[in-house]
C-alpha cells in the first residue's frame, strides 16, 4: 500500500495546479447540487416490521388523512381566570378554528368537545392531526400555526405546543460549534508545530471537506429522508477526521523537512507512510459507520452512511488535496513563529524530535509506562471498569418534551400537561381498531371499556373513525419515557386476545410513544449484534495491519473499556444527573440509538491512535527487535502527534456540547468522553505498558500465517528502507 500511496504523491506533487483545481470545482458543484435540489434534513422516523409501523401502514391504507403526525396545543390561563370563562373559551375556539383552517391539518379537536380540561379548570387540551407525517409537514403550515396562535398571546392567554411536530420542532443547530472547534483546533497546531502555515493547512484543508461533505448530505436530503442530526454528527466527524488525518500526515512531512529533505521528495513519502495509517483508519471508521445498517432501522442507516461520506472526503483531501498545498508551501511548514518569552523555543522542540527523540517528552512517558507498566495497568483498567458500571443500569428512549430546553415551547407544554392532566396525557398511545369484522354495535365500547380497566390506563377517547376504523387513545398514567410505560404497551399487545375476545375487533398499538419503544427496543436487540460485528471487524483489519493476533486482542480489549466507560460516564451525567448543573442537562433516558453510534465512532478512532502508536513501535521493533526499547522509542514519535489529534478530537466535540439540542449534546459528550479516555489512557498508556510486559511474544506469528495474511506495510517499514540512504544523505547534510 505505502508504495501506491507514495507513488501517488509524487503525481500530486507534480500536478499540484490540477488537484487544486479539481477540488475547487468538486467544491463548487457540492455547493450547487445543494442549492439546486432545495434538500432539507427531516425527523421521520420508519421502524419497519414493527406493530407501531403496521399500525402507520394500516392507516395510509384506510384512512390516510390520519396518518400523519399529531400536535397538541395547549391553553393556560393567567392568574384566577379559568379556561371556561366566556372570553377565554372563546378565543381558544378562535384558535382552534384557525388551526382547522390551515393546509396539511386532516382534523381539529377541540378541547372542550373532548373535554380535555384540567379539573382546575386552568389549562386546556386540544389536538391537531396532520395529514402528512413530521418530516412533510410545511414551513408555512407551522407559520400559520404561530400566526393563528399570536392574538390570544396578545390578550394573555398561555399557547403551547408539542407533539410529533410543532413550530421550532426542528430548530436549527447554530454554527458556533464549529467555529469554537476550530479555534481550539487551530491553538493545539500552534502548540505542535509552532509554525503558522504548518497550524493552518489542515484548518483549511478539513473546512475543505466539511463543506463538500455537508452540502453533499444537503443534496442528497432532497431526495433521500436524512435525519436532522445526520448533519451534526457528519460535522463533528468530517471536522475532526479531517485535520486528524491532515495533522498525521503533515506531521511525518515536516519531520523530514527538519531532517533537512527536500519537499519534493518529502510529500510524497509522507503520503507513503502515514498515508498508509490514515488509509487503514479512514476504512475502520467508515466500514464501522456503514455496519449501523445491522439495526434496520433506516434514520439510523442514512445517519451512518452520511457520516461515513464524510470521513471518506476527508480522508481523500488528506491525500490529496493537503499535499498538493504543502507542495505549494514549501519549506514553510518548517517556518518557526517565535513566542516573545520563549524565543526559538518551537523549532528547539522540532529538532530534539527529529535529531534526539529520547529527549521529549514522550520519551519520558515511553520510560514511565515500561517501568510502571503493571501499576499503570491495574490502575487504568480499575479507572475504566469504574467509569463503566453506571452502563448497567442504562435506560434507552428517545426525546421528548420533558428533555427539551426549558425555553421550547414544547418543555413548556409538556410542563403544563405534566401538572394539570397526568404525565400520561403527554404520550397518549394510538389503538388503531379494525371493526370491519366486529360482531355487533358494542363491539368499540367494550373494547374500550376493557382498554380502561387495564392496569397503568388514565383515560381512553376515540379519536376519529373511517373505513370501518376506529382510532382510540389511551392516556397512560406515566410519562412517555416511563418504564412502566412501555410495560403498558408490551401488555396491551401480549393480552391482545384477552381484549379482543368476544368482539370481533382486532387492534394494533401505535402513536408517536410507541413508535418511539419500539425504536428502542429495535436498537437494544441490535447492539449485541453490532457489537460482535465490530469486533470481528477489528480482529481482521488489525490483525492484517500487524500480522500478529496479540496486538488486536490487546486493542479490542481497551476499545470495549474505553466504549463503555464513555456510555458510563453519559449515563452518570445525563440519566441520573450527576454534575448535570455543570453541563447544563436535563435528566432523561440515554438515547436509544446513542449506544450504536458510539460503538461506530469510537471503534474507528480507537483503530486510528491504535494505528499511529503501535506502527511506530513496530517500526522500532523491526529495527531493534527490543520489545521494551521499541515501546520507549515509538511512543516519543507518535505521542506528540497522537496528543495533538485526541485534543483536536475532543475540542470539536466539546464544542458541540454547548448546543441546547437533546439529541446533538449527548452524542457529543459521549465523544469526547470516549475520545480522552481511549488516547490517553488505553493507547498510551495501557497498550504500551501491555506491548512492554508482553515483550517480544506480542510480535509472534507462526509460519503459516505469514502465508496467508498479506503485508500491507501499514507502518512504509519497506518505503522507508528503500528510500534510507536518501534520508540519511539528507540529514547528514544538514547536520
Amino acid at each position: 500500500m505505502s508504495r501506491y500511496l507514495f507513488a501517488l504523491g509524487q503525481v500530486v506533487v507534480r500536478r499540484r495546479w490540477w488537484v487544486l483545481a479539481i477540488w475547487i470545482v468538486l467544491l463548487a458543484g457540492a455547493v450547487g447540487f445543494a442549492a439546486g435540489t432545495g434538500g432539507k434534513t427531516t425527523d421521520n422516523f420508519t421502524v419497519p416490521g414493527t406493530e407501531s409501523q403496521e399500525a402507520v401502514s394500516l392507516l395510509q391504507q384506510r384512512i390516510p388523512a390520519f396518518s400523519g403526525a399529531q400536535m397538541q396545543v395547549v391553553f393556560a390561563t393567567p392568574g384566577m381566570a379559568k379556561v371556561t370563562d366566556q372570553q377565554v373559551a372563546g378565543q381558544i375556539e378562535q384558535v382552534m378554528a384557525g388551526l382547522r383552517g390551515l393546509p396539511q391539518v386532516a382534523a381539529v379537536v377541540d378541547p372542550f368537545q373532548a373535554k380535555a380540561v384540567s379539573p382546575d379548570q386552568r389549562v386546556a387540551l386540544g389536538r391537531v392531526q396532520f395529514s402528512v407525517s413530521a418530516g412533510e409537514v410545511g414551513e408555512e403550515t407551522l407559520d400559520g400555526v404561530t400566526h393563528v396562535a399570536d392574538p390570544a398571546r396578545e390578550a394573555g392567554l398561555d399557547v403551547e405546543f408539542s407533539g410529533a411536530v410543532y413550530p421550532g420542532f426542528t430548530a436549527e443547530i447554530p454554527h458556533t460549534p464549529e467555529l469554537l472547534g476550530v479555534v481550539a483546533a487551530l491553538i493545539i497546531l500552534l502548540i505542535t508545530f509552532g509554525a503558522a502555515v504548518a497550524a493552518g493547512l489542515p484548518i483549511v484543508t478539513a473546512l475543505v471537506g466539511v463543506g463538500i461533505g455537508l452540502t453533499g448530505i444537503l443534496g442528497v436530503a432532497a431526495y433521500v429522508d436524512v435525519p436532522s442530526a445526520a448533519t451534526s454528527l457528519a460535522l463533528m466527524l468530517g471536522l475532526s477526521c479531517g485535520i486528524d488525518y491532515a495533522l498525521f500526515v503533515l506531521s511525518r512531512h515536516r519531520h523530514h523537512i527538519v531532517l533537512g529533505m527536500a519537499a519534493a521528495e518529502s510529500i510524497p513519502l509522507a503520503v507513503g507512510t502515514a498515508g498508509s495509517s490514515v488509509v487503514f483508519a479512514a476504512i475502520t471508521v467508515i466500514i464501522a459507520l456503514c455496519g449501523l445498517a445491522v439495526a434496520n432501522i433506516p434514520f439510523l442507516t442514512v445517519m451512518g452512511l452520511t457520516a461515513a461520506g464524510a470521513v471518506l472526503v476527508a480522508m481523500l483531501v488528506a491525500l490529496t488535496l493537503l499535499p498538493a498545498l504543502l507542495a505549494f508551501a514549501g519549506d514553510t511548514v518548517a517556518r518557526f513563529i517565535s513566542p516573545p518569552l520563549h524565543p526559538g523555543r518551537p523549532e528547539e522542540v522540532a529538532r530534539i524530535a527529529a535529531y534526539e527523540p529520547e529527549r521529549t517528552f514522550g520519551h519520558t512517558w515511553g520510560r514511565f509506562v515500561t517501568r510502571f507498566r503493571i501499576p499503570l495497568l491495574i490502575l487504568g483498567v480499575a479507572l475504566l471498569a469504574m467509569l463503566a458500571l453506571p452502563v448497567t443500569r442504562m435506560e434507552l428512549g428517545l426525546p421528548s418534551g420533558a428533555t427539551q430546553p426549558d425555553s421550547s415551547t414544547a418543555h413548556k407544554a409538556y410542563e403544563l400537561v405534566d401538572k394539570s392532566f397526568g404525565p400520561g396525557f403527554n404520550g397518549p398511545l394510538l389503538v388503531v381498531t379494525d371493526l370491519s369484522r366486529a360482531t355487533g354495535p358494542d363491539a368499540a365500547q367494550t373494547l374500550m371499556g376493557r382498554l380502561q380497566q387495564e392496569p397503568g390506563v388514565a383515560a381512553v377517547q376515540p379519536a376519529g373513525t373511517g373505513d370501518g376504523l376506529l382510532l382510540i387513545q389511551v392516556f397512560p398514567r406515566t410519562g412517555p419515557d416511563d418504564p412502566a410505560t412501555a410495560d403498558l404497551v408490551n401488555r396491551l399487545r401480549a393480552d391482545r386476545d384477552r381484549l379482543e375476545s368476544g368482539t370481533g375487533a382486532t387492534y394494533l398499538v401505535g402513536g408517536t410513544t410507541a413508535a418511539n419503544i419500539d425504536t428502542s427496543d429495535r436498537l437494544a436487540e441490535a447492539l449485541p449484534i453490532f457489537l460482535a460485528v465490530v469486533v470481528g471487524l477489528a480482529l481482521v483489519l488489525l490483525t492484517i495491519a500487524f500480522r500478529t493476533i496479540l496486538v488486536p486482542l490487546s486493542s479490542i480489549a481497551g476499545f470495549i473499556l474505553s466504549v463503555f466507560a464513555a456510555l458510563g460516564a453519559q449515563v452518570a451525567v445525563f440519566q441520573w444527573g450527576w454534575g448535570a448543573e455543570l453541563f447544563d442537562v436535563t435528566k432523561a433516558q440515554t438515547l436509544s440509538f446513542l449506544p450504536i453510534i458510539t460503538l461506530a465512532i469510537i471503534f474507528g478512532l480507537s483503530s486510528d491512535y491504535q494505528i499511529f502508536v503501535v506502527s511506530r513501535i513496530k517500526e522500532e521493533h523491526t529495527r531493534t527487535a527490543d520489545a521494551v526499547t521499541s515501546v520507549q522509542n515509538g511512543v516519543a514519535h507518535s505521542a506528540r502527534v497522537v496528543t495533538a489529534a485526541a485534543l483536536i478530537m475532543f475540542a470539536v466535540f466539546v464544542a458541540f456540547t454547548t448546543v441546547d439540542n437533546p439529541i446533538v449534546k449527548p452524542l457529543a459528550f459521549t465523544l469526547a468522553v470516549g475520545v480522552l479516555l481511549d488516547a490517553f489512557v488505553v493507547r498510551l498508556t495501557l497498550v504500551p505498558a501491555i506491548m512492554a510486559l508482553v515483550g517480544n511474544r506480542m510480535w509472534y506469528h507462526p509460519r503459516w500465517f505469514a502465508r496467508y495474511v498479506p503485508d500491507l506495510d501499514i507502518e512504509g517499514a519497506e518505503l522507508e528502507h528503500r528510500l534510507a540512504p536518501r534520508t540519511e544523505s539528507a540529514a547528514s547534510s544538514v547536520r
